[in-house]
């Protein structure tokens, strides 16, 4: 993995105050390829003046460039937003927010982490079923069968099935695989690691592949039937209290 110093430029040159950024993608899931992009992900603050004006601030930022010889792409999006976004079925936000490849945090930061438990529920797991669909679909369409997007779906359906299971997020699938076992999962871990991104399984075993992806997906529907995580999220009104005090602190400290 690039070093600190390499990505934290990107960072710094941001236009807003960050609550903070992470590392997510392929180096989140731990399968990054050789000539992977770095998938850098957060939540700014815009300033009050950018928010109750009629002129507003920019609510997502995006970022695509080639730095150091790194690919980076950097997707932050506001703090109201981003909320916004972790009350709802989307376990993407939650992966970004929970990621232990920190690149910049602060003490709200960790206030999140600990007030987004209370946005977890079991309806999460519509959207890794989702995902994993989408991700077998783009697989088994292909002539050249990559292993990125089979990876994807093995991914998916652990984080989910864990989650489901724990109320915990975990998005990296080696340390997944510790818990679930799957045989298979360092071969395919082992060539994406070794390989380029676009690396193809020339040896593709499908119907094996369709077997063990049905499998999961019915495993992630049970335990989304017996989860006892919530069924609707209670975390609104502590996000609506930071929400207040992470703008009001902007204004503040402007004026300071």
């Amino acid at each position: 993995m690039a070093t600190m110093q390499q990505l934290l430029p990107v960072i710094s040159d941001q236009p807003y105050p960050l609550l903070f950024a992470t590392i997510s993608g392929a180096h989140l899931y731990g399968f990054p390829s050789p000539d992977s992009d770095y998938d850098l992900r957060g939540s700014h603050i815009l300033p009050v003046s950018e928010v109750v004006g009629l002129d507003t601030g920019r609510e997502t930022i995006e970022v695509s460039e080639l730095r150091d010889k790194l690919e980076i792409d950097l997707v932050t999006h506001d703090v109201k937003k981003f909320f916004s976004l972790s009350l709802k079925k989307n376990g993407y936000v939650l992966e970004q927010l929970y990621s232990p490849l920190i690149l910049h945090t602060t003490p709200e930061h960790e206030e999140l982490k600990d007030i987004a438990k209370g946005c977890i529920t079991r309806h999460h797991s519509h959207h890794y079923l989702g995902f994993a669909q989408t991700q077998w679909k783009l697989f088994a369409k292909e002539e050249l069968r990559r292993v990125k997007p089979l990876l994807y779906v093995y991914r998916v359906l652990l984080t989910g099935i864990y989650l489901m299971q724990t109320g915990v997020i975990e998005a990296n699938l080696v340390q997944l695989n510790e818990l679930f076992k799957l045989p298979y999962i360092p071969d395919l871990i082992e060539r994406k690691l070794a390989g380029a991104e676009k690396s193809v399984l020339e040896d593709a075993d499908m119907a094996f592949h369709l077997s063990e992806y049905q499998r999961l997906l019915g495993q992630l529907d049970k335990a989304s039937q017996s989860s006892t995580l919530p069924e609707s999220p209670s975390a609104k009104p502590a996000l609506n209290d930071l929400l207040v005090r992470v703008r009001l602190a902007s204004f503040t400290n402007k004026l300071g």
